[in-house]
């Protein structure tokens, strides 16, 4: 089985990660954020990925501290768990409508760490707690340090959508459904999925 195990500890966070790439969906995520776990989920649901995640954080202050750490553990866990990349497909992407968004997330796990992202940001804030909220700037710097630590390049393009909720949802679907493919293992892949002969 393709699992691991990441946790990072701080004076900021306390972050633990377990991600098995062969589950088949099941979640359990409780970052203090509630919508960061409603996004977490949805990736998992829709990746086929068995995701445990477990933050404390310093919420007090803000999201930015938990969020990008949550990132940075779970793109560690991510890479642990594809060992040597041996016959992994690499490249995977997935289109994902949400009501009137839609957006278009391509992966290539090269080795190669970088987002790319384009759209407008939303102006609306998706209220969390009394003392928190989430913003377009907070996904854009989750995937960021997701993909910094994956080890992977991530495109995102959100075509159409203009609610804030609906925007993200797509983002993280399409991102479960593009790691799905990006990870699956394929037969008729040898070795490594590169003509250097690493990643």
């Amino acid at each position: 089985m393709r699992q691991a195990t990441a946790a990072r500890k701080s004076n900021e966070t306390n972050i633990s990660v377990r991600v098995n790439l062969d589950g088949t969906g099941k979640t359990s995520v409780k970052t203090g954020i509630p919508f960061l776990d409603h996004m977490l989920t949805l990736l998992g649901t829709h990746g086929l990925f068995d995701l445990t995640v477990k933050a404390r954080g310093d919420l007090d202050i803000d999201v930015h501290h938990t969020n990008e750490d949550v990132g940075l553990v779970l793109g560690q866990a991510f890479d642990q768990a594809l060992k040597d990349r041996k016959g992994i497909t690499r490249m995977g992407s997935a289109y994902v409508p949400m009501d009137e968004a839609l957006a278009r997330v391509v992966v290539d796990i090269s080795g190669r760490p970088k987002l790319v992202l384009r759209r407008e940001a939303p102006a609306v804030k998706k209220p969390l707690t009394r003392s928190t909220s989430y913003a377009w700037g907070d996904a854009e710097h989750f995937l960021e340090s997701f993909a910094r630590t994956a080890k992977l390049t991530l495109h995102v393009d959100v075509l159409s959508g203009s609610d804030f909720h609906h925007t993200c949802e797509a983002v993280f679907k399409g991102l479960g459904r593009a790691l799905e493919a990006a990870t699956r293992l394929n037969p008729r892949v040898k070795g490594i999925p590169s003509s250097k002969g690493r990643l």
